[in-house]
């Protein structure tokens, strides 16, 4: 059922004008959590998305701001609700033929496929400061609110990183890959530049992809997670920039001069958020220190 909210027109005429710049939109529907919405662009090339991307997060604005509201890609706006994520889908193409279907590999995967998430899988920890780098970002990357925390992958299981849609016979082109860490306050040209590069090692280095995990992880103990080799995303900017810090693919991907400039830009946002006294501190330790 639709849900009687005052931005489902503000969320049309957003599509609209969308349509109207050349942008088109596939699905928009009301999301999880309060005032929360979803609007899925029709895929295209990385830098043409990056493009409209950018162009979607203006017209968003811009139309709140003519119906006298704000609307915010804040990756984590309200406590103990949903936070707003980016889910980024991808496959590679040679010509007109998708290089990620096999018809003969159970989850209709070919080897480059399968290379290209192991990729993915393997260097998350090193380039998701470039998907969500800010402070905020890693209040939504927790357990429990649909957002992926645990390293692995899935078809059906929405609790993993990576998430492989089910193959519709006859739809062979649709085979593809969903990302799930990214938030809407990333920049676009740089995230999608780190994925590409972490899957295109993977297929250059024939990465291994280990077998999918089904189960819900968000229950399972830290033992059996250990267990089967699942691990952890960071768990901060300041986690996700030690671990950026080290790596050579984003260095290489990102170029020496983007690479130390972010990282100094983060350090500094890290070293203002860690020093400033909360609201949650002064109710929780004033009275009783």
């Amino acid at each position: 059922m639709t849900p009687l909210d005052l931005a489902s027109d503000w969320r049309r005429e957003t599509v609209l004008t969308l349509d109207k710049m050349g942008i088109p939109v596939e699905y928009s529907h009301h999301e999880v959590a309060p005032s929360q919405h979803e609007i899925d662009l029709r895929y295209a090339d990385a830098l043409t998305m990056a493009d409209n991307a950018m162009t979607y997060r203006l017209v968003v604005k811009e139309v709140a701001l003519l119906n006298g509201v704000y609307a915010t890609f804040m990756p984590k706006p309200l406590e103990g609700e949903n936070g707003s994520g980016m889910h980024v889908h991808q496959s590679l193409f040679k010509g007109s033929s998708n290089s990620f279907y096999d018809a003969n590999d159970p989850h209709h995967l070919s080897a480059t496929g399968r290379a290209y998430i192991a990729g993915i899988l393997k260097h998350a920890p090193e380039f998701v400061a470039i998907l969500c780098q800010w402070v905020n970002s890693y209040k939504r990357l927790v357990p429990g609110y649909e957002a992926p925390v645990y390293i692995a992958w899935a078809q059906r299981n929405r609790s993993a990183l990576v998430r492989v849609p089910m193959y519709k016979p006859g739809k062979e082109q649709a085979t593809r890959m969903e990302l799930r860490c990214p938030d809407p306050s990333c920049n676009p040209y740089l995230a999608f530049a780190v994925m590409l590069a972490a899957g295109l090692k993977g297929i250059e280095g024939n990465y291994e992809l280990p077998a999918p995990v089904e189960e819900d992880i968000f229950d399972m103990s830290a033992e059996k997670m250990a267990s089967i080799g699942i691990n952890s995303l960071p768990g901060s900017l300041h986690e996700a920039i030690v671990e950026m810090e080290k790596s050579e693919l984003v260095k290489e991907t990102l170029g020496e001069h983007i690479f130390n400039k972010f990282i100094e830009n983060k350090k500094m946002e890290w070293d203002e958020y860690r020093t400033h006294v909360t609201g949650f501190e002064i109710k929780k330790y004033l009275s009783i220190l």
